[in-house]
């Protein structure tokens, strides 16, 4: 098996469908969600079990997220909760949470002039590597994690979406 065919049974994925208009728009949402998360694993090198919750929210939602957890009162695309729990041996790692806001990630996809089911699989990924540890808070954490997600994202057949934003 490579590394970019990770094992889907690994993932103990929690998917929370809040707005409906991200299965209406994505029918195969929870099958992509599993897919992307369980390659982001693999390719971050993180081997074993994993649980992982994927809340799938509107604007509004995300914005009191936002305003709760980062003092921000404004929507956002993703955002990322590391659960930051012990890792008991047996049991699944707890990873924490990703959450997506559908109207702005719709509307970046637009104005980038890329799929949304694309745009949503990049925003996964990058908010599942937050939960283990990556960031770009710094230049040099910034490539590293800007790497790793176009290194998964070809592998999913998914276009460099840092090229496409520089030229799009």
């Amino acid at each position: 098996m490579r590394a970019m065919d990770p094992d889907p049974s690994r993932l103990h994925l929690d998917l929370i469908e809040a707005c409906p208009a991200w299965g209406a728009a994505i029918p195969e949402i929870g099958a992509l969600c599993r897919a992307t998360a369980s390659a982001a694993l693999a390719a971050a090198a993180d081997p074993g079990e994993h649980e992982l919750s994927v809340l799938l929210a509107d604007d509004a939602e995300i914005r009191a997220l936002n305003r709760a957890w980062r003092g921000k009162d404004q929507p956002t695309n993703v955002l990322s909760f590391p659960a930051g729990a012990p890792t008991v041996n047996g049991a699944p790692r707890l990873l924490g949470d990703v959450a997506l806001a559908y109207e702005t990630v719709a509307r970046e996809a637009a104005e980038q002039g890329k799929s949304l089911a694309d745009h949503f699989r990049h925003l996964l990924v990058h908010g599942v590597l937050h939960l283990l540890g990556h960031d770009h808070e710094e230049e040099e954490a910034a490539e590293r994690m800007e790497g790793l997600e176009r290194k998964i994202l070809a592998g999913l057949g998914i276009a460099d979406p840092y090229r496409e934003a520089a030229h799009g």
